[in-house]
């Protein structure tokens, strides 16, 4: 194992120590709304407001497309699933509610979920294209106490619609953002299900 790779599975492990279930998240989450607060900046409330609506909206209508979910009950290892995430994300209120439904589903995979801007050190372990992107999705064998591979911030066929629109036009809009928003709303998580049902085989 190389120097890197220890160094990020002492991370984790730390940063696994004071970790939140999901649902310890959710009441976190809806806390933080009804406060009109956040951990970064007192004008991105709304947007705490606006994803603690959409992930309890979320919790009750996803479904785990048959197919998928069946894959997922078939795995048969021991892994934690580690997210970085924070409230005002809007990602991350579309993915979070996915990733705890797969994650149910199956007594090898322990979810997790820790706050981006109170560890810092495990963020910068897992930058996105050297940038602080969230959510992201760390999966660790508990077994071998290795990193498996890691996920986000969004599902590969969004991400692929996210990077051709920075290449033609330098940068996100905020028309681009309603239509990504769109984007979710229709895809109702499947793209995200068949991402996390991958990283189990």
């Amino acid at each position: 194992m190389s120097d890197i790779a220890n160094k990020k599975e002492c991370i984790v492990e730390k940063s696994l120590e004071n970790a939140m279930t999901y649902s310890e998240y959710r009441t976190l989450a809806k806390a933080i709304a009804q406060k009109n607060t956040t951990s970064e900046n007192d004008n991105l409330a709304q947007y705490n407001i606006l994803n603690d609506r959409r992930m309890h909206r979320l919790d009750k209508t996803l479904k785990v497309p048959t197919e998928l979910a069946e894959k997922a009950k078939s795995f048969s290892g021991n892994h934690t699933w580690l997210v970085i995430t924070e409230s005002w994300c809007g990602d991350a209120a579309h993915a979070l509610p996915m990733i705890n439904k797969i994650a149910e589903l199956n007594t090898g995979v322990d979810l997790k979920i820790v706050e981006r801007d109170k560890h810092e050190d495990l963020m910068n372990a897992f930058l996105t294209n050297g940038n602080k992107s969230i959510p992201k999705l760390i999966a660790f064998n508990n077994d071998t106490q290795e990193i498996i591979a890691d996920w986000g911030p969004r599902p590969l066929s969004a991400a692929k619609l996210v990077a051709e629109f920075k290449e033609q036009n330098g940068a996100l809009t905020p028309q681009f953002k309603q239509d990504l928003q769109m984007w979710y709303n229709k895809n109702k998580g499947v793209s995200i299900a068949v991402d996390l049902v991958q990283l189990l085989n």
